[in-house]
């Protein structure tokens, strides 16, 4: 079978190239010796040759989603840097020694990144561009009031119940990664048949572009789950760099969170700041928060069993001043998206609030 002619290069370049750097890194065995000089060399090509795998698989979950339509589409492309954030958070996690937070660094790295940083730049840009955008507030209710459920269950409650310290008991952990598989599965009801209407494009343009046909989508399909898999192989070897790294340079335990994070958030990212720009707010905030929910919805519950499997611990509870500023980030966006429009200066008080979270990262 052909590949289509309007299939990019880079679309299936990228994760046979990525399954070949596997091989060879496993036949060379460079994590065996991560600072010698083959295994920093392997671990420069290593950036992106893994950027390049996510990319296409991100860009072949665009294809499909372009197939299906909305609000298939932005599930699709959320599910995929599911899968990838998955994977990144289990290697590390088995990788050397144990990193119990690192999974709760993760989730709240990207709901800080998605809900200050990503958003406040969609709204910043398109503020400027476009002085107020419109979208449906009964759509980014339904986001915003299963975030902030979950959000308050898996990282503020267990500082106040369970064993000593940030942890639930198993019995706990256990009841609330099943309510949050529920409450995300109720939400995926909500979107994708019950209330479709809440979540379709308002305003901007219709993209009347190409649209995949059959045979497209199914080649797409294809190469999307040989990129993911190409992530997924390649995830163990990141672990190891991102531990080495993080140790080489003395930095804080949850900047490996920030990096896992931004990796897999970036092409959706980029696909959230175009819409925006092209006028389309409703999407940007699909891809946006619709990652923020997956993350806890999907993300937590997996690495929980991993840790429940594997009998490793399991720190969830957020620090006091993490989780302010994770009550000031759901404050704030219930009254940015409370009238149905935004203008430039949401999107800066957004960003103030990244900005922060940033700072105080790195310098706790």
């Amino acid at each position: 079978m052909a590949l289509p002619t309007t299939l990019p290069h880079s679309s299936w370049i990228s994760p046979v190239v990525a399954l070949g750097f596997f091989g060879l890194t496993n036949y060379l065995n460079t994590a065996a010796a991560p600072a010698s000089t083959l295994g920093i060399i392997f671990s420069i090509l290593l950036v992106p040759v893994l950027f390049g795998a996510v990319f296409a698989a991100v860009h072949h979950a665009e294809v499909i989603a372009h197939r299906t339509g909305e609000p298939f589409g932005t599930l699709i492309l959320t599910l995929s840097v599911i899968i990838i954030e998955v994977a990144l958070v289990a290697s590390i996690m088995l990788a050397g020694e144990s990193s119990p937070a690192l999974a709760r660094d993760t989730v709240f790295a990207v709901v800080m990144i998605v809900c200050n940083g990503l958003v406040g730049l969609c709204i910043l840009l398109g503020g400027l561009r476009y002085r107020e955008q419109n979208f449906q507030v009964s759509g980014v209710s339904v986001y915003l009031a299963v975030l902030l459920v979950l959000a308050t269950l898996s990282m503020v409650l267990p500082n106040y119940v369970g064993s000593p310290g940030p942890n639930f008991t198993v019995t706990q952990l256990v009841f609330v990664s099943l309510i949050t598989i529920a409450l995300y599965g109720v939400f995926l009801y909500t979107q994708t048949v019950r209330h479709r209407d809440y979540f379709i494009t308002m305003g901007g343009p219709e993209d009347h572009g190409h649209v995949p046909d059959n045979r497209e989508a199914l080649i797409s399909l294809g190469l999307l789950l040989l990129s993911l898999v190409a992530v997924i192989l390649l995830a163990k070897k990141f672990a190891v760099v991102v531990e080495a790294g993080t140790a080489a340079i003395g930095a804080p335990a949850a900047i490996a969170g920030i990096v896992i994070a931004l990796l897999v958030l970036l092409p959706e990212g980029m696909a959230a700041v175009q819409a925006a720009r092209r006028d389309q707010l409703q999407k940007s905030l699909n891809l946006a928060l619709g990652s923020s929910l997956a993350t806890i919805g999907l993300t937590l519950p997996v690495v929980a069993a991993v840790s429940i499997f594997l009998g490793q611990p399991l720190v969830l509870g957020l620090e006091p001043k993490d989780a302010i500023l994770l009550a000031l980030t759901l404050v704030v966006s219930v009254l940015t998206f409370g009238t149905g429009q935004t203008n430039l200066l949401f999107g800066f008080i957004h960003l103030v609030l990244f900005g922060t979270y940033v700072l105080l990262t790195a310098l706790p």
